[in-house]
């Protein structure tokens, strides 16, 4: 295993990088947090202000980043190196990977291209499996989740906080270590209400 925080990455397009506390950075992240488009399918309300922007960051960033391993990223365009959405991967044992962007910059392509050289670093690093979970109404998400090579597991029922809503949430997996039949099973034993879809 190599023990790396997330370490610069570039792609044709993008530069994948640590987010900074600037000025410039903390105002991009109220951009991508303030978006209601971008942030319907998040357990989130939108950011109403830079302070709320800073709570969230100072817990899903720069807390993160003194650990002794992580992959916490922004997505930057290489024109600007400003950065336009997320990618990365939880800590905990779900190994839960996920991404977002600014309403603005999607249907481009660029989640796919950010989330293949992120999830191609993490296999280098040799971790065995990453999971991914997206909203039933949301499947342009699964979408992204099916190019990376994941595989579609099982889906369950879940109440979010703070929002108070019911979501039936598809979680998806991808082993690096050639043991396919490994599944993640902490929300399939957590919620009791669970079950296998047949998808196209």
């Amino acid at each position: 295993m190599i023990y790396e925080n997330t370490p610069r990455l570039e792609t044709e397009r993008l530069i994948l990088r640590k987010l900074e506390e600037t000025p410039d950075d903390l105002n991009a992240m109220f951009a991508i947090l303030s978006d209601r488009e971008a942030n319907t399918f998040l357990p989130w309300y939108p950011a109403e202000n830079l302070d709320d922007v800073r709570r969230h960051v100072r817990e899903r960033y720069f807390d993160q980043y003194a650990a002794p391993a992580g992959y916490r990223y922004v997505i930057c365009l290489k024109s600007d190196n400003i950065p336009v959405g997320y990618v990365g991967m939880s800590n905990d044992d779900s190994r839960d990977f996920g991404y977002g962007l600014r309403s603005g910059f999607q249907h481009r392509g660029i989640a796919t291209e950010a989330a293949r050289a992120v999830t191609e670093r993490i296999r280098a690093a040799g971790y065995s499996y990453i999971t991914a979970t997206h909203d039933v109404n949301n499947p342009r998400s699964g979408e992204v989740m099916k190019k990376l090579g994941m595989k579609y597991c099982y889906s369950y029922v879940e109440h979010w906080m703070p929002k108070n809503i019911t979501i039936t949430f598809r979680l998806y997996q991808l082993n690096f270590d050639g043991c396919p039949d490994r599944v993640y099973k902490a929300y399939r034993e957590k919620y009791p209400e669970h079950f296998i879809e047949t998808l196209a």
